[in-house]
């Protein structure tokens, strides 16, 4: 960089109260400065940044409006429970979930920007192993329900895999796919993708550094999603490949129904833009948001935004009144997705404790790396579902919760939502198909529990008659596809 460049970048850097990014220019190696002026150009302008920082802050400190007296459940007319549903109505949604399939009009976005860092990892959240006896990681669950879906749609079926990864994990995430060889899916069928990072501030507006020569960074949030899927060509590439429905989740939930046809056929019946699966909320205190009417327009709302009274009460069934429980599962039309790209999403500060190298004038620790004890800094933050008051056709499913969710985010010690609970959703669910399925029965033992069925095998539960029929299993079980098994030999 030459005198003149670097004094226009530090004018411009004053401008906007950020010239500490500069502090240690003198000490750096050119490599160091060519990657300081990358990570400065890479992220949003100052300008930009700026008005960000105070529409975020202004959200934040202003007296939230209280959405309790607003709160409405649900219209019956636009949610569905499956354990309301006849087999003949779901078979239909089935079949016309499949169909689309066969004909290349289904997606899926996987949201997968997140590190394993609660696990005790920082490698990308779905390389996780969280123990099975397979040794499977959520990616590899993933696209094997991916294949085996394909093949109950028919020949030709195909389903794109669109793959949202961030800064943090984007290039670690294509070097495990190329390793895995793709989990046996061609690789030109999956597009992965980067979602924005945005610089971490203070809470004077101020960017925080994480080295000498590098800002501290953070993805935008799920909501992401829109932008980068119009910055990345990803619209543009849907509308070419004549996908007109997709399936977006986060990669954490271990159970989830990846291109679910049911919930995909339900959408389409009913001809929405947008919808979301939920699970019934069973306890007051369970840390998920709720989908609820406000004001006429359908919105997650946090649970620390419900009041006592809302969050506890009942219908005369017993059943709480505010009980769609959000789990990040989503469709969209392409045609949705196109027209709300541009939109300018609500931006949710994040409270964090920030590491940081101290650029302040003190010797004692200028220049040092500092983890600090109390929040000291925001990330910036989009949600997917702030886009729902903007379809014009919204409807929900209510799944299964044991079928449907199961959320990795801790590690073991927290006790749940950690790899040994997730296990034992999937062993529970597993053994509930063998007994589905005609398996007379399935035992367990004070040292095994396992019960893995591959989804290679089945993607639901289907297909196992021929092999469950008049039969008893004893723990562990591990069924497999047959090309698994003569792989394994």
């Amino acid at each position: 960089m030459s005198d003149q460049q670097y004094s226009a970048l530090a004018k411009e850097l004053s401008q906007w109260h950020q010239e500490h990014l500069l502090t240690f220019w003198k000490e750096l190696t050119e490599d160091e400065r060519n990657g300081l002026v990358d990570s400065i150009s890479s992220s949003m302008d100052c300008a930009t940044l700026d008005e960000a920082f105070k529409r975020a802050m202004a959200t934040d400190t202003s007296a939230k409006e209280d959405l309790n007296e607003w709160l409405r459940p649900l219209a019956k007319d636009m949610l569905l429970s499956v354990d309301d549903t006849t087999d003949a109505e779901l078979q239909d949604f089935r079949q016309l979930g499949l169909e689309q399939i066969r004909l290349g009009k289904v997606g899926v976005i996987l949201l997968a920007g997140g590190q394993g860092t609660r696990l005790g990892s920082t490698a990308p959240k779905g390389t996780y192993n969280v123990g099975l006896p397979s040794g499977k990681s959520l990616f590899q669950l993933q696209a094997e329900r991916i294949r085996r879906l394909q093949q109950l749609a028919g020949e030709g079926a195909r389903i794109r895999w669109y793959i949202m990864t961030s800064e943090h994990t984007h290039t670690e995430t294509l070097e495990y796919f190329r390793l895995n060889r793709y989990f046996g899916l061609p690789a030109e069928q999956i597009r992965m993708f980067r979602q924005r990072s945005v610089p971490c501030v203070d809470f004077e507006g101020r960017i925080i550094m994480d080295q000498k020569w590098k800002l501290a960074t953070a993805p935008d949030g799920n909501g992401g999603i829109y932008r980068a899927l119009k910055d990345e060509g990803i619209l543009d590439e849907l509308q070419r490949e004549g996908v007109r429905y997709l399936h977006a989740h986060s990669v954490d939930n271990i159970l989830i129904k990846v291109a679910d046809p049911v919930f995909i056929g339900y959408c389409i019946r009913k001809e929405a833009d947008c919808g979301v699966k939920v699970i019934e909320k069973i306890k007051p205190d369970e840390a998920i948001g709720v989908l609820c009417e406000v004001k006429g327009k359908y919105q997650v709302v946090e649970y620390s935004e419900l009041s006592n009274e809302s969050a506890n009460r009942r219908n005369p069934d017993g059943k709480l009144t505010f009980n769609a429980g959000n789990i990040c599962n989503h469709f969209f039309t392409t045609e949705f997705l196109r027209r709300i790209a541009e939109t300018v999403l609500p931006l949710h500060v994040a409270k964090k404790k920030i590491p940081f190298i101290d650029t302040a004038d003190a010797e004692a620790t200028r220049g040092q790396s500092i983890k600090p004890g109390k929040p000291n800094g925001i990330k910036m933050e989009k949600f997917i579902f702030d886009v729902f008051p903007l379809a014009e056709r919204f409807v929900a499913l209510e799944g299964r919760r044991e079928e449907e969710f199961s959320a990795l985010k801790n590690a073991d010690s927290v006790g749940f939502d950690c790899p040994s609970s997730v296990r034992n959703d999937i062993y529970r669910l597993h053994r509930k198909w063998l007994l589905n399925a005609g398996a007379l029965e399935v035992t367990q033992s004070d040292n095994a529990s396992d019960c893995e069925i591959s989804p290679l095998l089945s993607y639901a539960g289907e297909a196992l008659e021929k092999i469950t029929a008049s039969k008893s299993f004893h723990c562990p079980v591990h069924l497999m596809a047959d090309d698994e098994e003569q792989q394994n030999k």
